[in-house]
């Protein structure tokens, strides 16, 4: 397991110092955030992120997410030269990320997260729920999102709050409605036949992460939502770019998502990780926990087995946390409870691990019996 923390750059409160601090933490996930979809990243402004990542003493091996236009996931008649500037983006990748770290001289190979969400990133109906402990985290409510409407700004989510006008919503909407899911699947389909060869010759490995939440929402389609997504997506391409950034808190909003069967199954394809729990309190209804099993609904413990059991050892990172200690910033990105996430995720892995080599140590002695 290879500990990773996001962070947004020079508009981060939290400071690479103390990310630094926090026990076995090793790489840094980040991205150029201020740029819009579509614009080629500059190999420049790579360079000196990663080399502000690595001064602090920690690796950039993960860059989440390099976002896709919505002209591609439309099939609209400018994709191909959006596709273009994707690859461009991925090669600039290469060139300042390639081949190791120089901060801890890892050869890990470079992972580039994305989506193929229309128009909305993950969406909540609250972004300051108090729990009984007096944290506050973010929640999701389908009766309260159906009661919302995207073109009067009810809903302003970080990520893209603003990145349309009313107009241009208006109209995405209405595309994507039309659209349906089978069109969509077809048009992820053209975009990785045709990045996927790039990202392979790069040595680049191509992380897709699950719809969050993992259904439709105001009428528009959503199709990375649990084993069956993976299923197709594998047969769109079997290229060892075509990977996967498996989370378990968007895929586990939906109970019919067994995590620990999907990380055994997919655990080849599995590129990336992200490990949070999530608790659910009704039919489409859930709020972000803290990440210990008995916290939420989802047994952490068994997804983590499941990643040992697989031989899986990759990056992996704890997701969105609660606000707790008076805390305030980014919502769902603050130091405290992600750095407790964190630890309780290395304990997981530490504790397993060891286990896992008394078992084989007291087999081996019994074999030479």
């Amino acid at each position: 397991m290879q500990l990773t923390f996001r962070w947004y750059g020079a508009d981060d409160p939290i400071p690479l110092a103390h990310i630094r601090q926090i026990p076995g933490m090793r790489g840094i996930v980040a991205a150029l955030y201020d740029l819009e979809p579509g614009a080629v990243w500059p190999v420049a402004r790579l360079a000196a992120l990663r080399d502000r990542i690595e001064a602090a003493g920690l690796e950039f091996r993960v860059v989440e997410s390099l976002p896709i236009p919505e002209e591609v996931k439309l099939g609209g008649s400018g994709r191909d030269a959006h596709i273009e500037a994707w690859s461009a983006s991925l090669r600039a990748i290469a060139a300042a990320l390639g081949p190791s770290s120089r901060a801890t001289g890892s050869e890990a190979p470079v992972v580039v997260t994305y989506n193929f969400m229309p128009v909305f990133d993950w969406t909540r109906s609250e972004l300051a729920r108090e729990l009984p402990d007096g944290s506050r985290t973010l929640a999701y409510d389908e009766a309260a999102v159906l009661r919302m409407d995207p073109l009067s700004g009810d809903l302003a989510l970080p990520g893209w709050a603003g990145r349309h006008g009313r107009d241009e919503l208006a109209r995405l909407l209405c595309r994507y409605r039309e659209l349906g899911a089978e069109v969509l699947w077809a048009n992820l389909a053209y975009f990785l036949r045709a990045v996927l060869p790039v990202a392979e010759d790069l040595g680049l490995f191509l992380a897709i992460h699950p719809d969050d939440p993992p259904w439709p929402i105001f009428g528009l389609p959503r199709i990375i939502t649990g084993a069956a997504s993976y299923r197709r997506l594998e047969a769109i391409s079997s290229s060892p770019a075509n990977g996967i950034c498996l989370c378990s808190g968007s895929l586990g909003c939906d109970p019919a998502n067994d995590i620990p069967a999907i990380v055994r199954e997919f655990a080849h394809r599995i590129t990336f990780a992200h490990l949070r729990n999530v608790k659910l309190t009704g039919p489409r209804k859930f709020e972000e926990s803290a990440h210990y099993s008995g916290s939420g609904s989802l047994d952490m413990a068994a997804i983590v087995r499941a990643y040992l059991d697989s031989g899986w050892d990759g990056p992996v990172r704890p997701d969105h946390g609660r606000a707790i200690w008076g805390e305030g910033g980014r919502p769902g990105y603050g130091l405290y409870d992600r750095a407790l996430g964190a630890e309780y995720l290395l304990g997981l892995f530490e504790g397993m691990s060891a286990g896992m080599g008394r078992e084989k140590n007291a087999h081996r002695g019994q074999k030479t019996l």
